[in-house]
């Protein structure tokens, strides 16, 4: 019995969260086959809304300002996915912590969609998993946040995958000092030091953020990174830190910077995805074979990836 095709975008955008939930697991079963490959590559050819990659740290408090962020997001009407990369547990190799517990959200509310994933064996934030259903949730939804795992200097997965980067910084940790060694300053598009409340400290951070920012060598010129001061639990500095990432919205849609920068992520996660099965050499050998391939960047990934286990089993 040849199984069911997966349900067309329009019938996900119906299907409430057990739909969308049910087609998720799905995906994960099917990872790699042509039928997976064609629903990503129909969502990444339709999308609905923006994503926003947020990175970090341990313990500076993404998940809260996750919650805060949705909360915000639902009363302004937009509907909100959250893709939250856990670190995996070393027996199972699954999500250890769970950072969706973490994010409160109305269960009865059909507008918030949280999804957890392991990080697994990817260093770099995020896992082949959750950028297809980051893709997905994108044709999905109004807004889709990409929590990282939070690992810190490797975290450069989350520039190929999010329309803007927000770049969280606790004061007083060191964390500054360390992304401006790392030269991770170049990465965010906004800025954001929890903790406002601490005052002095934040204020501090703040100006040694802004200062190395300024020094940075951004690959999008005519925008320069802000940072807001930011208390997730009283709600100081939220409006700031919203009106800063609609101000990059919509820095982005002039131009066609967006369309811009959604090729070379397509592009940039295509390599990612080879490389991580075949190697630097398998890389080298996709780069021939993904000029002659024709369809979506899943589906020429797919077939990228036939035409090199082939040749592997050949010697």
């Amino acid at each position: 019995m040849s199984p069911q095709p997966f349900p067309d975008l329009p019938s996900l955008r119906d299907a409430g969260k057990a739909g969308v939930a049910r087609a998720l697991a799905r995906l994960e079963r099917s990872a790699g086959t042509a039928e997976a490959a064609a629903l990503l590559d129909a969502a990444d050819a339709a999308p609905r809304g923006e994503v926003l990659g947020l990175t970090g740290p341990p313990g500076v408090g993404k998940s809260t300002l996750t919650g805060a962020l949705v909360r915000g997001f639902r009363q302004a009407g937009e509907t909100v996915a959250v893709i939250a990369v856990d670190p995996s547990s070393s027996r199972s190799g699954g999500a250890l912590l769970g950072d969706r517990a973490r994010i409160p959200s109305d269960p009865e509310d059909r507008g918030v969609f949280i999804r957890s994933y392991a990080a697994r064996d990817r260093l770099g934030g995020l896992s082949d998993l959750a950028f297809g259903a980051t893709i997905l949730m994108r044709a999905l939804f109004d807004r889709v946040i990409v929590e990282t795992v939070g690992v810190g200097q490797s975290e450069a997965d989350v520039a190929i995958v999010g329309d803007t980067i927000l770049l969280a910084v606790q004061p007083a940790s060191g964390d500054a000092l360390q992304f401006i060694k790392a030269g991770v300053m170049e990465l965010p598009d906004v800025v954001v030091v929890t903790k406002a409340d601490l005052g002095a400290p934040a204020r501090r951070a703040r100006d040694d953020l802004e200062s190395a920012l300024s020094l940075a060598n951004r690959d999008e010129p005519g925008w320069e990174a802000p940072v807001a001061l930011v208390s997730s639990d009283s709600g100081e500095g939220l409006d700031l830190l919203t009106s800063h990432l609609a101000a990059h919205s919509a820095f982005l849609r002039a131009d066609g910077r967006l369309a811009r920068r959604r090729r070379a992520q397509a592009d940039a996660r295509l390599l990612a995805a080879i490389k991580g099965r075949f190697g630097t050499e398998g890389v080298r050998a996709a780069r021939e074979l993904l000029d002659r391939l024709e369809g979506g960047p899943f589906a020429r990934e797919a077939e990228a990836a036939r035409i090199l286990s082939e040749r592997l089993r050949r010697g």
